[in-house]
């Protein structure tokens, strides 16, 4: 994006929040968790992003992506501290790469901490590769409008008679 003088930006006030204050280690531990508990603002904010296209639009839907994490991360030092801890701690000294199979002990631990005092359960393997559909209040910005690919092939009846395939099906069972 080129910088003009017509182009405003947003003030040092409308910038400035709390930041979310946690190491590697502990945004690791944390990250199933909070994936799930701030899906929906940080649905939110993505779709802002692309609708827009321009991030000084979506300044407010940031804002509550931190605002959640914050919230997140105070909820666990409340109620999980300890656990959250070890199993950060164990991530942080067990490899280089922060990975999870040395620390999965540490991990049932956290995992049923979180459970048990703030009723959240660990999202399944592939949740977050889903696809979802995000539903919003938000208006939808003007100039939206669908892509038209005018070499779009037609469609194939489905009536239309089918030769049999010329070197047999690949169908092995």
């Amino acid at each position: 994006m080129v910088l003009t003088k017509d182009v405003s930006l947003p003030s040092e006030e409308e910038l400035t929040v709390q930041e979310v204050e946690v190491s590697t280690p502990g945004l690791r531990a944390a990250a199933f968790h909070m994936g799930k508990a701030c899906e929906n603002a940080n649905n939110e904010f993505m779709l802002c992003r692309q609708e827009y296209k321009d991030p000084r639009q979506c300044l407010n839907e940031g804002k509550a992506v931190t605002a959640c994490s914050l919230d997140f991360f105070r909820k666990i030092k409340k109620n999980c501290a300890m656990e959250f801890t070890q199993f950060a701690n164990c991530l942080d000294r067990s490899s280089s790469d922060f990975s999870f199979s040395p620390c999965r002990k540490t991990q049932a631990v956290f995992d049923k901490c979180m459970l048990d005092n703030l009723n959240m359960e660990r999202p399944y393997f592939g949740y977050f590769s889903e696809v979802k559909v995000h539903h919003t209040e938000r208006p939808r910005p003007e100039g939206i409008k669908k892509p038209e690919y005018p070499d779009t092939p037609v469609p194939v009846p489905d009536d239309l008679p089918l030769s049999p395939a010329k070197f047999g099906k690949r169908v092995f069972s």
